[in-house]
């Protein structure tokens, strides 16, 4: 019995991303590949994204980082009827950087029905490790209540 790869829903996102006004898209984020076991996303560096210093901003990272991991752990989720929050970042700052491409990606430690976790790393153009994180997710059902109103799932049909 053969199992059938997950589809890669990176451009449903880049669409999805861009009909709407999100974090992702004030930042640039454009989506390389998405399943239930990797996710890639690039960002190229823009003033936007830059603190006083003229380096990227350790929340760009940390963000990014976490849109990354919370989509990875949506592809898993949703099938389920769920969505998932952000329980926990722990983002680690390497390397500095000031311009170009960066390049992040992510991977699935564990994908539990009430918990999931996350790991990610975020390279320059020439492959430097900028920064690494771990996020862990909470797993709810399309039911709940959150921040004052219902979760809302994504469609992600296509």
């Amino acid at each position: 019995m053969s199992v059938e790869p997950s589809p890669d829903m990176a451009a449903t996102l880049n669409g999805l991303h861009r009909s709407r006004l999100s974090w992702a898209t004030a930042m640039g984020i454009t989506f390389v590949r998405a399943t239930p076991d990797e996710v890639v996303a690039e960002i190229e560096i823009g003033p936007q994204h830059l603190q006083p210093f003229g380096i990227v901003h350790g929340g760009v990272h940390a963000g990014a980082i976490e849109t990354l991991a919370s989509v990875g752990a949506t592809l898993v989720a949703a099938p389920r009827g769920q969505a998932v929050v952000g329980l926990e970042n722990h983002t680690t700052f390497v390397r500095a950087a000031r311009s170009g491409r960066m390049r992040i990606v992510a991977t699935p430690v564990t994908r539990g029905r009430t918990t999931q976790v996350w790991e990610a790393t975020v390279r320059d153009a020439q492959e430097r490790i900028l920064a690494t994180g771990r996020v862990r997710l909470l797993c709810v059902e399309a039911t709940s209540q959150l921040a004052g109103g219902s979760v809302e799932l994504p469609a992600l049909d296509g």
